[in-house]
């Protein structure tokens, strides 16, 4: 059986990053860099691997240098350029010409808001969803999982992965259904279940790939849990007319919106670095002596 390609993707990119201030007062928290590239670069480099065609960013104010990253820096190529140094490092972040789009959330309402504020863009087209704070380490990719997946079941797809029973209230939490291998079917989700009421500890994590109908629900969604618009309950209310499974990534995650995950993100990708690798390592054996 065959489904409708995956060609685009959305990036909610418009949160305030208040856990991270007073860095991202003037900073996107999407642009904090892990070692020495933003992580809105790792979660398109991780779409474009997955096959996709059009990056969709679901932006706000003060975002404008999520925009400027993926653009032409004139004046420091023509300077590299003059002194002979390698442009290789920078063609990574330029997208060809309308493989980018940018649509303005106005107000921050939530994941469910962001990704509707899309929908023009979407159309009547499946698509995939990225939250660059959780940053995913595997190969191939995350969502180059999902696909392979998706392309087997279609339908609805979410990234699981196992968490503590005592972390579960953090967040959306799957009803398992019949399992197969890395894919759980989905019976519901619960969004941040209360302490020791969670129907399982498969949490959702920041991948999904959703079919267009989601919009139409979160057209007419009431608010949830925090006084947001929630994706997860949006996404619950379509169980049962569609074919809804976790996939559980092959792979490590880091809460990158988490100040201790993110430094544990910086670490782990410096460990894994030919060019710095060693030195990080030597000090950081040197540090817990």
């Amino acid at each position: 059986m065959s489904f409708k390609p995956l060609r685009k993707a959305v990036f909610p990119v418009g949160g305030l990053g208040t856990r991270f201030l007073p860095a991202t007062k003037a900073l996107p928290k999407e642009m904090l860099p892990v070692v020495d590239r933003p992580l809105i670069q790792y979660a398109v480099d991780e779409a474009i691997e997955a096959g996709i065609e059009q990056m969709i960013f679901v932006t706000g104010r003060g975002k404008s240098a999520i925009e400027d990253h993926f653009d032409i820096a004139y004046e420091l190529e023509t300077t590299m350029a003059h002194r002979g140094k390698s442009m290789d490092l920078l063609h990574q972040t330029r997208l060809n010409p309308g493989q980018v789009a940018y649509v303005r959330q106005q107000e921050p309402m939530g994941l469910g808001h962001a990704v509707w504020c899309a929908r023009h863009i979407v159309g009547d087209e499946p698509f995939a969803v990225l939250l660059a704070d959780d940053f995913m380490v595997g190969d191939p990719g995350c969502l180059k999982q999902m696909v392979e997946a998706y392309n087997k079941v279609g339908g609805n797809l979410i990234c699981a992965q196992e968490v503590p029973e005592d972390q579960t209230h953090m967040y959306g939490v799957i009803t398992p259904g019949a399992r197969d291998g890395a894919l759980t079917e989905v019976r519901g989700l619960v969004e941040k279940p209360r302490p020791g009421t969670a129907p399982s500890n498969l949490s959702v994590i920041g991948r999904y790939i959703l079919q267009p109908e989601v919009m139409r629900v979160l057209e007419t969604q009431e608010k949830g849990a925090g006084g947001e618009i929630q994706l997860t309950d949006a996404m619950a209310r379509m169980i049962g007319d569609q074919p809804f499974h976790g996939v559980t990534f092959d792979g490590r995650r880091y809460d990158c919106g988490d100040k201790a995950g993110y430094v544990q993100a910086n670490l782990a990708v410096a460990l894994g670095r030919e060019d710095i690798g060693g030195t990080v390592r030597a000090f950081a054996i040197d540090l817990l002596r």
